[in-house]
């Protein structure tokens, strides 16, 4: 049976997915079919300031994506998944999803606090893994 943590690393999966389109898409409606279509030579339109922050909020998440993905697959080899793993990867998610529309809206400060604790949940799998929590 899969563990919850394993499941969570799947929805993160799913949410780098979605940043993708979203991303994706805003450029494609600044673009067009056609240009979105070629073999994209030239530079393009501006990158708009919405689909600027959803280029950064993404970029943001695949800086620690692998680290949170080889972190929860070795807490679950090393059998060192529990409270610790279980709420670390809840927070990671969670802080994650909420991270992209407060970077999308600009919002300062806060989108830096939901950052750090998507960071701590990201520690405290390091810390149970490395513990033997």
């Amino acid at each position: 049976m899969m563990s919850t943590e394993l499941m969570l690393l799947g929805w993160t999966l799913v949410l780098a997915i979605v940043q993708i389109l979203l991303h994706s898409s805003a450029r494609t409606r600044e673009t067009g079919m056609d240009y979105n279509a070629s073999a994209r030579d030239g530079d393009g339109p501006p990158v708009g300031r919405i689909t600027g922050r959803l280029e950064r909020a993404k970029k943001n998440l695949f800086e620690t994506l692998p680290l949170f993905i080889g972190a929860v697959l070795a807490a679950n080899a090393a059998g060192a998944e529990g409270t610790l793993t279980l709420y670390g990867c809840w927070m990671y998610l969670i802080a994650r999803i909420v991270y992209v529309p407060l970077y999308a809206f600009g919002v300062p400060y806060v989108r830096s606090l939901v950052w750090l604790v998507s960071m701590a949940g990201l520690a405290m799998v390091l810390y149970a893994l490395l513990s033997g929590f």
